[in-house]
């Protein structure tokens, strides 16, 4: 027989481990302190294995099995309150539309809609795939309800929201050596695309010479060459198409910069489907990155 996880148990957990106080926590769950170690206490009876440890001077620590269940927990609350906002939120229909580069179209854009779509069944999403700079132009224009760009992008006094910040990789083939050639042959975007500057920048920095060889319109077109075996070009690790790697940092290539992604709302969007589909993108990618990170 098994025990099942009670989620307020795992909220509880939750805010210990990541404030370090009992305190914090029962003035967030509003609670006594008592009560939220009786929570503890009957998590780790159910667990049969010690979570929180505290320290000779009063101190919160995370144990290693704690640290395994900090993750799985913050996934399995992200899905409770989604459940739960979808079956007690008033039914919303109408269109939205939004913008993405393709650099996101297929690594995070098909999960988020198929899964917008079965709570919210009745919104129309309309979807527009271009650069950062397109869409945020057609964002000003109206054209768009809500769009993701790369962060730089946004204009100034323009309200964003993160979802995610990480690092830029250099890609080359899994099969092939374009990176020991001099010069180094490129595979890259636009003129306008961050990811083509930050790589200029840094091979410039660093000295080494190197030819743009290919030229794409989109971020995703440039893998062909790579895949080819006939440049590099950089990206993000989100997704990589078979036959392509990231390059490791003794292979020679300069450390590129971090990159972010951000989300940007039309002042004139669509109400409330658009506000929505923007909190739904949200917490659909902190679930997401939470996931790669606990995995």
């Amino acid at each position: 027989m098994f025990s099942s996880l009670d989620p307020e148990l795992l909220r509880a957990f939750q805010l210990i481990a990541e404030g370090h106080s009992f305190t914090q926590a029962a003035d967030q769950l509003g609670r006594t302190q008592s009560a939220i170690s009786m929570q503890i206490k009957r998590l780790e009876e159910i667990l049969g294995q010690t979570v929180l440890s505290r320290g000779k001077g009063g101190g919160i620590t995370v144990t290693p099995h704690g640290r395994y269940l900090l993750g799985r927990a913050r996934q399995i609350l992200a899905l409770n309150d989604e459940v739960m906002t979808t079956f007690r939120a008033p039914t919303i229909s109408g269109v939205v539309r939004l913008g993405t580069p393709d650099d996101y179209a297929l690594s995070h854009i098909p999960g988020v809609l198929r899964r917008f779509a079965e709570t919210h069944p009745a919104v129309q999403v309309d979807v527009l795939c271009s650069s950062s700079a397109d869409l945020v132009e057609r964002l000003k224009a109206g054209e768009l309800d809500l769009t993701l760009v790369s962060d730089g992008n946004q204009p100034r006094q323009w309200a964003s929201v993160s979802l995610w910040r990480g690092p830029l990789s250099w890609i080359t083939s899994t099969r092939y050596a374009p990176h020991r050639q001099d010069p180094l042959p490129l595979a890259l975007a636009h003129e306008e695309c961050g990811w083509r500057t930050s790589a200029q920048e840094a091979l410039d920095k660093a000295g080494i010479r190197y030819r743009i060889a290919y030229l794409s319109g989109t971020q995703v077109g440039t893998h062909a060459p790579v895949l080819a075996g006939l440049a590099v070009t950089v990206s993000a690790l989100t997704v990589l198409p078979e036959g392509v790697r990231a390059m490791r940092p003794e292979e020679g290539l300069p450390t590129l910069p971090e990159f972010g992604i951000v989300m940007l709302k039309g002042r004139n969007a669509a109400q409330p489907v658009t506000d929505a589909l923007a909190a739904h993108i949200e917490e659909r990618f902190r679930l997401d990155f939470v996931s790669r990170e606990a995995a």
